[in-house]
């Protein structure tokens, strides 16, 4: 490059040089092709190089200032190095950068907000679910996915179990099942090579002898006498609307109508019957459709929302005599409709909230005297206890409930079963023909009693 201005570049160099700029490049009299050219900018680090089929290139290093002149000698050796074996330190250097692009690209951040949220806002909770990884895993948002580990798991359950108000268990595994449904999308769609946290669990902390009585009191059927209270509550509830509506009207609010004339106040008790009736979950009752109630052939016909994303189809659910009852009286009440919610919300007409029925419900648990921690929810387990300790086999029970998996019937309400085991075991033993010794010894066993009611006569 004879012509070319030539030095050997250091520190004092460079900083003359950047005080009266050159007008063109300046190479260094010690590394072949490495120079630095004259920017708005300022002093450029550089290098020329050929590749093995002798194309010259450049490499831009870095500019003076974000680097040292040592600093960028050493990266246009290495540079140098690479070409002596025949590679292209440019186009690795481009991998490099193109490599961390895409690492940027694997965060959780990335992700989350990029092809997983255009995934997760194509579902019912799919908001939820963002903002959960998103609040619940703050400090992971700029690692990239492939980098977490057990260790990291084991930590986040630590410090969330030690915080000023830790949370239940039942919320940290929701937040941890999020997370890892997310791994699992990127992971199948080779996004990273493999899900990293597969396999790997929260652990379950001890029961708490106050932990485990809540959880019996929570997942438990009625008493008669709790029935009976129920619908006590229920009619009381009813009642003091009706009276409240009627102070309202004598005291300037005749424009309002009376409520005497209908079945129910609101839609608080024909939804409590109906849970209580059907065992629906209540996210199921609050999107139940009058298109899925079909109230002559007394079936509701609809696609349970909480399995909808492993079973899209309909499921068909008898109704008792008693539910119909009730969903006839809404329904007529209701105007007699052929589409819509069955529930809507009364402020607006659309879905209720998930927490709607709470405070309905803790006014009738009140009025009903029935205990402080009888959640809504175990009318649903309710119903499901009855019908076994009725007789009714598990697989019924099952699809009555909309388990997915026989086995969480069996594991939350087997032990409610009639001894039907003994029974069978029994029914076997008595007709296997005795052998004459075993007769033989059962009349020495009988002989006795027999004895005692001959000496009484």
């Amino acid at each position: 490059m004879a012509g070319e201005n030539k030095l050997k570049l250091t520190t004092k160099a460079l900083e003359r040089l950047s005080k009266a700029p050159p007008a063109d490049s300046v190479f260094d009299t010690e590394l072949p092709g490495f120079h630095v050219r004259p920017s708005k900018r300022g002093l450029t680090f550089r290098l020329y190089y050929r590749t093995r089929t002798g194309r010259q290139r450049i490499l831009t290093i870095g500019r003076y200032g974000t680097r040292t002149v040592a600093e960028a000698r050493t990266q246009a050796k290495d540079a140098l190095a690479i070409v002596a074996q025949g590679g292209d330190p440019r186009a690795v250097l481009e991998e490099a950068k193109a490599e961390e692009e895409r690492q940027q690209q694997q965060t959780l951040a990335a992700y989350l907000s990029g092809p997983y949220a255009a995934f997760q806002n194509r579902k019912k909770d799919g908001a939820a679910n963002l903002r959960r990884i998103e609040n619940d895993f703050a400090d992971w948002l700029d690692r990239p996915m492939g980098s977490l580990t057990r260790a990291d798991v084991e930590r986040w359950q630590a410090q969330q179990e030690a915080s000023e108000k830790p949370r239940a268990f039942g919320t940290l595994k929701r937040s941890y099942d999020a997370l890892c449904g997310l791994l699992a999308h990127a992971a199948e769609r080779k996004v990273i090579p493999a899900h990293p946290l597969k396999g790997v669990k929260l652990q379950r902390p001890a029961m708490t002898e106050e932990r485990m009585a809540e959880q019996a009191s929570q997942r438990r059927h009625l008493e008669p006498e709790e029935v009976k209270a129920l619908f006590s509550g229920l009619a009381a509830y009813q009642e003091a609307k009706r009276e409240q509506r009627r102070s309202s009207r004598a005291h300037g609010k005749a424009h309002l109508p009376s409520l005497d004339d209908v079945a129910y106040v609101d839609h608080v008790a024909p939804w409590i019957l109906t849970m209580y009736y059907t065992g629906f979950r209540p996210g199921d009752l609050f999107g139940l459709r009058w298109d899925h109630v079909n109230l002559k052939f007394r079936t509701i016909r609809k696609t349970i929302e909480k399995t909808a994303h492993h079973r899209e189809e309909p499921q068909t659910f008898p109704l008792s005599t008693e539910a119909v009852d009730v969903l006839k009286a809404w329904h007529r009440q209701q105007g007699e409709p052929t589409t819509g919610l069955v529930f809507p919300s009364p402020r607006n007409g659309k879905r209720m909230s998930a927490t709607a029925l709470q405070k309905p419900w803790v006014a009738v648990r009140k009025l009903a005297g029935l205990p402080d921690d009888l959640l809504l929810y175990s009318l649903r387990h309710n119903f499901a206890s009855q019908l076994v300790m009725a007789g009714v086999d598990l697989l019924t029970v099952s699809k009555l409930m909309a388990h997915t998996d026989i086995q969480t019937t069996i594991k939350f309400y087997a032990h409610l079963r009639p001894d039907h085991a003994r029974d069978a075991v029994e029914a076997f033993a008595k007709a296997v023909p005795k052998g004459p010794a075993e007769e033989e010894a059962a009349s020495h066993e009988e002989a006795p009693a027999l004895a005692v009611v001959s000496t009484n006569a």
